[in-house]
């Protein structure tokens, strides 16, 4: 395809790879054109368990919106991408973007990566975030990329078995915009299906779901989720077909997450195994279920 402009509205941390500095540079990598506009500015990710930097509120937000806007640009715009909110004020002001965009752009389509929490830590979010994805965000979007934890939570439906997952992501589905895709990738999905030596990745769109699976890998790392939706997003835009794009993605962040394994790294390797995004070593083949 012709080249792609994706707008990332995420946080970004100086050291490390979470936010925008996960999605950016695989994005990069593919060729893409990445508007950055960043919602945090952090020295490090939270998960080190001190930080310093600052919060941007909403209207800072805006103003690089309309700075962007003010080029004239958003006609070329592809896709919005978003990630952690960190309060409603930039919910708000992420989901004016998208009105902004689709407006210059109608084929132009949002990918809302619910960040609330994950299987370890519960919800870790300020109150109120996973109710303005719950109720804002997610009904504007036409992809989204939630984990097993943040679909059972926006849900309300257990996902432990794999009729149990298609019916959350079907649920999930009925809350998002109705003219998109209502496309629906889940990542960290482990039901009574998925072998004790793997990990699977679900995606369902049109009434179609594809199950990719590949080896369990022992490592804790943050920012994977947040470079598979964008790898995610930019395959789906690329290909026009959800389980070519799981497979794709999918591959590319298993490639990435077993060098990182095999360094014992505490950050994901994002630019050690740049290769890993163009060609991955091992293709994984979404399978429909």
């Amino acid at each position: 395809m012709t080249r792609v402009n994706i707008l990332s509205i995420q946080s970004w941390v100086a050291y490390g790879h979470v936010g925008n500095a996960a999605a950016i540079f695989p994005l990069q990598r593919l060729g893409v054109e990445v508007w950055a506009v960043n919602t945090v500015q952090f020295s490090n990710h939270t998960g080190y368990g001190n930080w310093t930097g600052q919060v941007f509120t909403g209207a800072e937000i805006a103003a690089v919106i309309d700075g962007i806007a003010a080029r004239g640009v958003l006609a070329r715009c592809d896709g919005v991408l978003s990630g952690y909110m960190g309060d409603a004020g930039i919910g708000t002001a992420i989901l004016d973007a998208v009105a902004r965009v689709r407006a210059a752009s109608p084929a132009a389509v949002y990918c809302c990566d619910p960040v609330i929490g994950d299987e370890a830590e519960g919800v870790y979010v300020r109150p109120g975030i996973a109710e303005f994805i719950r109720d804002h965000a997610l009904p504007a979007a036409d992809l989204a990329t939630p984990n097993l934890f943040e679909l059972e939570h926006l849900t309300g439906q257990a996902a432990r078995t794999l009729d149990g997952a298609r019916q959350a992501v079907t649920r999930l589905q009925a809350t998002m915009r109705a003219d998109g895709p209502r496309c629906v990738l889940v990542s960290s999905l482990r039901t009574d299906a998925t072998p004790d030596d793997a990990i699977d990745m679900l995606v369902g769109e049109g009434g179609a779901f594809y199950l990719l699976r590949a080896p369990l890998l022992a490592l804790t790392v943050n920012g994977a989720g947040d470079a598979l939706a964008a790898l995610f997003l930019y395959h789906r835009l690329a290909t026009g077909d959800a389980g070519a794009a799981l497979s794709l993605a999918g591959s590319s962040i298993h490639g990435v997450l077993a060098r990182t394994a095999a360094a014992a790294a505490r950050e994901i390797l994002l630019v050690a195994a740049q290769d890993e995004f163009v060609r991955p070593s091992v293709r994984y083949q979404a399978m429909a279920i």
